[in-house]
């Protein structure tokens, strides 16, 4: 027997209806038709894009790494030596040290080069295209680089390889950070560790951002990614230690060499299968497609208010970004947004990156390892050894990161660089007969940009990088030869210079988003404090939330109050 229904029952939406109702919603509000929006979604969602974005960013950066460290051994094999005569360091020829450092340091040049070409590209190709011309330029580069039969061949090809590098090193992590609501990219030059898997959910009384969420399939697939995106250093002194034995044919160098192609399609190939990042496609225009890309890296409908909260918050700060022409001049501005700060601690930064002397043991381990007297064949096999350290050194960090905080660690790696260089100093002179920096450059230099200069400054902070890599590989060889084991005390010092410039000016930027940091930013400007202190606070809002506006508004009262007290 039935009932007849109330007058609420009767007027009760149904599914149907309130699907309708939350369509025409995102009609009136962001303009966006979410037919449109379906139309452009992506094929991977939630985990599966995750994972998919990682494995590229890890397999680009794992090539960076490879093709950086590869020339390591080969300097000193017998069918390298045989090819190319002018990297042979002897006493009748003292200047050969130099051109044996410029071997190495012609690369760096290139990436520099392309470095500074990204900065015209790479907003007007986008992340995608960008990675595609630069992967395509590498792979040119590492055939001219295999089939090089003179020293001037060897050189440009290098050099030409390192030009592709330079446009697409910033892209990469910048791809994948886009995609990561909490990030973890562990960046040394060539390594990367990603995870880009965590879920960030804001609770309804979450001061301080949301708590984060891992399930076991997303810790299992991060510690992956680790797995593979610190192994390139391992790979490359494993592979020049197999064939250090193959000493009657040239293909004991030119294997290692060709090796990077490998990594080089698969990056090429892969990143055509990803999205674009959002926040490209939202200043392009392609909204509906960002909302989509919002919504796959998410897992969650268009209609989900997260969605539309981080999609609000994308398209607010590029509005911010684009209001106005931004320019190189602006670099050079305070203000709200201060921009010369944040500019001059990422390209700092960069050159302290350097100045740490962790690529004195990337680029020179084998030559290091025989200056303390190690055979050639226990040499390589101890730089075999110290890529397996790089391996395992990245799974602490991997778990210190969010809980540690950036700032905590640059500290740390600066310490321990500097007791390691003053130890090699040591064993350097009893002959004379790595814990390092953790790798948080690239990915703090993209934190800290502010919205407006972002390509700009990222630009500028990877040619600083590049920059300081070619005088410090270019440095070594000659300095080696000149003044041996000294040269381990001048990294050490500048080791110990970098923990007070760390301590004093370096914001925390671990846990927060993007937008949010130029929140950090702005409300030191209207309170006056200091940034680093305002960056370890935990009641700063989120961007894009009501929290934040009235947060700021609160702020900017208080500090007119003070102000008028004060007078």
């Amino acid at each position: 027997m039935s009932f007849p229904s109330s007058d609420q029952e009767k007027h009760q939406p149904s599914v149907a209806e309130n699907t309708d109702l939350y369509h025409e919603q995102i009609k009136q509000q962001f303009g966006l038709d979410p037919a449109d929006i379906a139309t452009h979604a992506p094929p991977l969602r939630g985990r599966k894009l995750s994972a998919a974005v990682a494995f590229v960013a890890g397999t680009g950066f794992t090539l960076f790494g490879y093709d950086q460290g590869v020339m390591s051994s080969l300097l000193t094999g017998n069918q390298f030596e045989a090819s190319f005569p002018e990297v042979i360091v002897e006493a009748s020829h003292p200047d050969h040290a130099t051109l044996q450092s410029f071997t190495i340091a012609n690369y760096e040049a290139g990436c520099l080069f392309g470095a500074l070409s990204n900065l015209w590209v790479g907003d007007k190709l986008g992340r995608r295209r960008t990675i595609v011309v630069g992967g395509s330029i590498m792979i040119a580069g590492a055939i001219l680089q295999t089939t090089a039969f003179s020293f001037s061949h060897l050189i440009f090809a290098r050099i030409f390889t390192g030009y592709g590098n330079g446009l697409i090193v910033r892209d990469v992590p910048t791809h994948a950070q886009n995609f990561a609501e909490n990030k973890f990219v562990d960046i040394d030059g060539a390594n990367i560790s990603c995870r880009i898997l965590s879920i960030r959910k804001e609770g309804p009384n979450d001061n301080d951002g949301g708590d984060f969420d891992r399930s076991w399939s997303d810790h299992c697939v991060s510690v992956f990614c680790i797995d593979l995106f610190e192994i390139d250093r391992w790979l490359v002194a494993l592979v020049d230690l197999a064939l250090f034995f193959v000493n009657w044919s040239s293909a004991q160098w030119r294997v290692p060499i060709a090796l990077q192609l490998v990594f080089q399609i698969i990056m090429v190939t892969c990143i055509g299968f990803l999205p674009e990042s959002p926040r490209w496609l939202v200043k392009r225009g392609r909204n509906a497609e960002a909302m989509a890309v919002i919504s796959a890296m998410e897992d969650k409908p268009h209609t989900d208010p997260e969605v539309q909260r981080t999609y609000y918050g994308i398209r607010e700060a590029v509005a911010v970004e684009t209001s106005s022409q931004g320019s190189l001049r602006e670099l050079t501005t305070g203000g709200r947004s201060q921009n010369f700060r944040r500019t001059a601690i990422a390209v700092v930064f960069m050159m302290m990156q350097q100045l740490t002397g962790i690529n004195l043991v990337t680029f020179y381990a084998t030559i290091v390892f025989q200056c303390l007297g190690l055979s050639d064949f226990n040499a390589r096999n101890t730089s075999a050894a110290n890529g397996a350290e790089y391996v395992l050194a990245s799974i602490p960090a991997y778990h210190a990161i969010d809980h540690v905080g950036r700032r905590q660690l640059m500290l740390f790696g600066a310490i321990g660089q500097c007791i390691v260089m003053l130890l090699l100093a040591i064993l350097g002179y009893i002959n004379n007969t790595p814990a390092q920096i953790l790798g948080l450059a690239w990915l703090y230099c993209a934190e800290i940009a502010g919205l407006r200069t972002r390509a700009p400054t990222n630009a500028l902070s990877t040619a600083s990088n590049w920059t300081f890599n070619f005088v410090v590989v270019m440095v070594v060889g000659p300095a080696f030869n000149n003044i041996s084991w000294r040269t381990y005390i001048v990294f050490a010092a500048l080791n110990a210079a970098i923990v007070p410039v760390v301590y004093f000016f370096f914001p925390e930027t671990g846990g927060r988003s993007l937008e949010d940091l130029d929140v950090v930013f702005v409300l030191a400007y209207i309170t006056g404090e200091d940034p680093v202190k305002v960056s370890l606070r935990k009641d700063v809002p989120l961007a894009g939330s009501e929290k934040q506006t009235r947060f700021l508004e609160l702020a900017q009262a208080f500090n007119i109050i003070l102000g008028c007290e004060r007078a």
